[in-house]
């Protein structure tokens, strides 16, 4: 009986056009389909799973906030609603950077149903022939339950970029060469000194095997192109509130061998420590309300699946849920190695031990995540591909839609064994770069394959530039500016490449968009925000 209303729900939306349609709920998706609904286009927001909210409700809890003056508009909504939640203001703050997975789904569906946006759960993409196409003018899209989706513009705000591929953009994946942009942060790594290991370890067995987790190929030259994808990984939300755990499930198949390097790792370790081995050795762990805290990967050998991810962005759905549960097997038994194994030292064991899966979270899902964080899958090669420079040198632009500053920062993507046969990670890039504007010309495609089509998520970057892109706040300004370019498209009757810019950024900023950089205690559209969902609060000073 709980499916009949989502069954009309399909049946109905067979047979509507829409001004815009999004596909994708991630943070990205929610401010693109709010953003045009409140400039008053009809708006659908269509959803592959049964979640709203991507990485910001699905475990990536602790923001990357980088400078946090360059977060402003609909981004900085999100934070302030949870500050509200919160009610911060008892501690002299008026945000709340880092709340509860379920907060932050609410805080989405809010705005979502606040600006009238249609949400449609379990529509995912027909696999094949999903997407019909007039010329450059996308036409339709095809659901897998049959609905047919009509719109005057689309946005492809998946972590996937499904629709984008199919609408024949051009795309790419993996890293390009330090030669095909002039980047020299481009391709193969040197070694890097971060979630590294520290303490040389042999990669084989007793009888000369290759310990698991590790892989075969040999590793290339630096600055060289390949088409390997930096690590994904689940962002745990783990309490230390007895009443509120649930215990580290184990695997279904659950073998201590998987983590014999890791055995190794903690044993060199514990050798060469002058103290107890501690958690955040092994994870990091940033508090976040009500006794949980956003467990991330550190070190050499922790959450980041290595070299798992490589397949992920052109695969099959059905390989994507494979790869999906292998994610899911890796972290359960690393949890539950560490938990139980006899070779985990017992004041580690002990300190793991004391959290456990909160069980006020995810309760759809076994207190499990929901999303497993696609750091980067496809990227569009569109009008302009933002590059280095663009994020070091050149980071003034005549179309910019907002901003971005966090590092650029690039997880792991393999392990190897280097020529004396110990292990290393190669692919890690944590490299500071200068508040810097985003353009508005790398969310759209070539002109000659989409003319309606918007990409807010796997935009046009290079694996570089990406990797200080990629963050929640970004995604959420990038969403908005496209929600705002659908309707100046719509009413222009122009391509989306064609409207103008300038009348976008100037738009922008009147809803509180950052374009400039201005080192500041207050966030400059901290007063507008307060006057409008807390008129009776005092100003904090």
């Amino acid at each position: 009986m709980r499916l009949l209303p989502f069954l009309v729900c399909a049946v109905s939306a067979a047979a509507q056009t829409y001004d815009l349609a999004v596909y994708g709920a991630t943070a990205a998706g929610v401010t693109t389909a709010v953003s045009a609904a409140r400039a008053g286009l009809k708006v659908v927001l269509l959803e592959p799973g049964a979640y709203v909210g991507g990485m910001a409700s699905g475990g990536l809890q602790r923001t990357d906030v980088g400078r946090r003056e360059v977060i402003g508009g609909m981004a900085f909504e999100l934070y302030f609603r949870a500050g509200i939640h919160y009610d911060t203001v008892r501690y002299l703050q008026d945000v709340s950077w880092f709340m509860e997975p379920h907060v932050a789904e609410a805080i989405f569906r809010d705005m979502l149903r606040e600006a009238g946006v249609q949400l449609l759960l379990h529509h995912r993409l027909r696999e094949k022939n999903g997407v019909r196409k007039d010329g450059a003018i996308v036409q339709d899209i095809t659901m897998e339950n049959g609905t047919v989706i009509r719109a005057k513009i689309f946005a492809d705000t998946s972590y996937e970029g499904d629709l984008m591929a199919q609408a024949g953009v051009s795309y790419t994946w993996g890293r390009e060469s330090t030669g095909q942009y002039g980047e020299s942060l481009a391709g193969v790594r040197e070694r890097t000194p971060l979630h590294q290991f520290s303490v040389p370890i042999s990669g084989r067995d007793e009888h000369g095997n290759l310990l698991p987790e590790i892989s075969p190929e040999p590793l290339a030259a630096p600055g060289t192109a390949d088409r390997k994808v930096q690590a994904y990984n689940f962002r745990l939300v783990l309490s230390d509130d007895p009443a509120n755990q649930t215990p580290y499930p184990k695997p279904k198949h659950y073998d201590p061998k998987r983590y014999e390097l890791l055995a190794r790792l903690i044993e060199a370790y514990r050798k060469k420590a002058d103290h107890p081995l501690r958690m955040n050795e092994f994870f990091l762990p940033v508090n976040i309300p009500n006794h949980k805290a956003d467990f991330n990967n550190y070190g050499a050998f922790s959450t980041d699946y290595i070299g798992k991810s490589w397949d992920y962005p052109n695969a099959s759905y059905a390989r994507r849920a494979g790869i999906w549960e292998d994610h899911v097997e890796y972290t359960k038994g690393l949890l539950w190695f560490f938990a139980h194994d006899p070779r985990v030292p017992k004041p580690l064991q002990d300190e793991v031990n004391r959290w456990g899966l909160s069980r006020d979270e995810f309760t759809g899902t076994d207190h499990w995540p929901h999303q497993l964080y696609i750091r980067e899958a496809r990227r569009m090669i569109g009008e302009y591909v933002m590059t280095q420079k663009d994020i070091q040198t050149d980071r003034v632009k005549p179309d910019p839609i907002g901003m971005g500053s966090y590092n650029s920062d690039s997880h792991n993507i393999q392990r190897v064994l280097t020529p004396d046969g110990f292990v290393m990670n190669e692919g890690d890039m944590q490299v500071p770069v200068q508040p810097y504007q985003i353009p508005y010309r790398m969310i759209t495609p070539k002109r000659a394959e989409a003319t309606n089509l918007l990409v807010p998520v796997c935009f046009s970057a290079s694996h570089v530039a990406y990797s200080t892109l990629r963050m929640e706040p970004q995604y959420m300004i990038i969403g908005q500016a496209a929600g705002i370019a659908a309707k100046m498209a719509i009413q222009s009757g122009k391509a989306v490449q064609e409207i103008d810019t300038a009348m976008l950024t100037r738009t922008l900023r009147s809803e509180g968009a950052i374009m400039e950089y201005v080192p500041s205690a207050q966030n400059p559209v901290l007063s507008k925000l307060r006057s409008r969902f807390f008129p009776s609060r005092p100003r904090v000073q």
